[in-house]
């Protein structure tokens, strides 16, 4: 499973928002802090908002804020909302072409890893990934660090 650039970009805006506390931050102050498209946050702040987990405020002096406690944003129902496309293979999909499809036992076992991701992103909050908003100010490019995947049986990638 790999979640979208759009849900990454929700996360660390939900991360961003939640590590200022009540302060109005911009989109162009969130694209600086990651070095990310502007275009893409405006997709991700409205989606946001339209599901209520920030507040827009309009206006020059406007930008956007968390709607909910930190504690409150489950990231379960966040990935839920972000996630359009759950098809992992293509027996997923309505244009299933697969000759094995009525037989094969695959679809079952993916779909129970599917739902032991999302039950793990269940457990979380976005307050169990904030960082201090003076973390934000110590940022730097990663040079050649990767963080996983760690797989039981695969050694890091970076190790």
């Amino acid at each position: 499973m790999r979640l979208t650039t759009f849900s990454d970009y929700t996360l660390r805006v939900l991360m961003y928002a939640g590590s200022v506390g009540d302060r109005l931050i911009t989109i162009d102050e969130t694209a600086r802090t990651y070095n990310i498209s502007r275009a893409h946050l405006m997709k991700v702040v409205n989606t946001l908002t339209r599901a209520g987990y920030l507040e827009g405020v309009r206006g020059r002096s406007g930008g956007f804020r968390l709607a909910h406690p930190p504690a409150k944003i489950n990231l379960g129902a966040v990935v839920r909302e972000t996630e359009l496309d759950f098809a992992l293979v293509e027996c997923f999909t309505a244009d299933n072409h697969c000759l094995i499809s009525r037989f094969c036992r695959l679809p079952n076992v993916l779909n129970e890893a599917l739902n032991a991701f999302i039950a793990t992103l269940d457990r979380y909050t976005l307050a169990d990934l904030l960082l201090s908003e003076r973390d934000f100010d110590l940022l730097s490019p990663p040079r050649g660090l990767v963080r996983g995947p760690l797989v039981d049986g695969l050694k890091a990638s970076n190790s």
